[in-house]
């Protein structure tokens, strides 16, 4: 009997990518797997269902419609209400950031379905391939930095015209992770002049590689996974100084700073605000979790004296296309795990990555942190 995947179109408001696109689905069918995608899922990414149809899908007028299914994949968490419909054993995978989808997690156990959430990956070369939180972030920084451009009431390249010549922007981007190195690729692209810090050192080389100046103190905040660890007292008093001047001569500031699992580092104090020249702008990409900036608010805009400061939220979607295309391929890669040598699904996720990944299953919670967060808050 053929795996069945089933699509169904995202329901989160804003949300235009969806999980699997005809290219990828094509490549599934080929391999013996059937899809069934819910009317409309890729339209708003630009991919029609007749194209679902040319790739070997079949597809149901509705998310009720799209019948049992082994896996159900998708971006954003999926509705409570839909895991409860579903039938014990159905393995949902999708970004489900548990921490703020308790009842998601809830229905999993209860409907004992199995949860894989894919922002729990872990950070190894062999999952490379898988990374969503990659992928997205790649899209992220890309317009993160265009919509910087749009704020800043000043050309970003410098140029020479009969009007006189006209000095490059000055961009500084906080943060050279993925979504980081992306902003300053596109940001010299664009002709900026572009500076940027992090606090692991070992981001120097990528960030200088790319042509930017990179910021950088006595600190050495490398931590688990590749991901930064927060910072003393003492070291948050010397980025502080050290931030405030590059932050006062910028006319855009990109700020991606992330720690996981917790509140987003507070970077951009009001009082740096207060300094930036009236035109400059603020585009902050940890809006989501807190916000790099004390004055960010989440998904809108505002002026503070003459700074435009933007906590955009869910960018990626804005650039559905290509953020839905290297999300599928991703899922794909994912996907691959779950089979054996003669086709059938795992009945045992002893691979790292499937472990790693593996929220709920049989009723329980398998993630220790959720458990934890799970057992808190009931």
């Amino acid at each position: 009997m053929a795996i069945r995947i089933a699509v169904p179109k995202e329901t989160v408001p804003g949300e235009r990518r969806v999980a699997l696109v005809p290219e990828t689905v094509g490549k599934l069918v080929k391999g013996g797997w059937e899809v069934v995608v819910e009317a409309g899922a890729g339209e708003s990414a630009g991919f029609p269902d007749a194209e679902y149809t040319a790739a070997g899908a079949t597809i149901a007028p509705s998310a009720k419609k799209l019948g049992p299914a082994t896996i159900v994949v998708g971006v954003q968490p999926p509705e409570a209400a839909s895991v409860a419909r579903s039938e014990a054993g159905t393995r949902w995978i999708s970004l489900l950031y548990p921490g703020r989808h308790l009842d998601v997690v809830r229905a999993m156990v209860k409907a004992k379905t199995q949860g894989f959430a894919l922002e729990l990956l872990p950070r190894i070369t062999r999952s490379q391939s898988m990374d969503v939180l990659s992928s997205q972030a790649t899209v992220a920084g890309y317009r993160a930095t265009l919509l910087g451009a749009e704020l800043c009431p000043k050309f970003f390249p410098m140029l020479t015209t009969a009007a006189g010549t006209i000095r490059p922007s000055k961009v500084l981007i906080l943060g050279a992770g993925v979504a980081g190195l992306m902003a300053i690729a596109t940001a010299r692209r664009l002709g900026a002049v572009v500076e940027a810090y992090d606090v692991r050192r070992a981001a120097g080389e990528q960030v200088r590689s790319l042509g930017a100046k990179f910021l950088e103190l006595q600190i050495n905040a490398e931590g688990a996974g590749g991901y930064a660890r927060e910072l003393t007292d003492s070291e948050k008093a010397q980025e502080q100084v050290m931030l405030a001047k590059a932050i006062a001569d910028a006319d855009v500031v990109i700020t991606t700073a992330n720690v996981p699992g917790r509140r987003a580092p507070l970077l951009v104090r009001k009082e740096m605000v207060d300094q930036m020249r009236p035109g400059a702008a603020v585009v902050d990409l940890a809006a989501e979790s807190g916000g790099n900036c004390e004055l960010t608010k989440p998904g809108e805009r505002i002026v503070v004296h003459g700074v435009t400061i933007a906590g955009p939220l869910n960018l990626p979607s804005e650039l559905a296309f290509h953020a839905s295309q290297m999300y599928a391929k991703n899922l794909q890669a994912f996907l691959g795990l779950l089979l054996d040598a003669h086709g059938n699904v795992v009945p045992e996720f002893t691979d790292e990555v499937l472990a790693a990944s593996l929220l709920t299953r049989d009723g329980t919670v398998t993630n220790p942190a959720t458990a934890q967060l799970l057992a808190g808050g009931s």
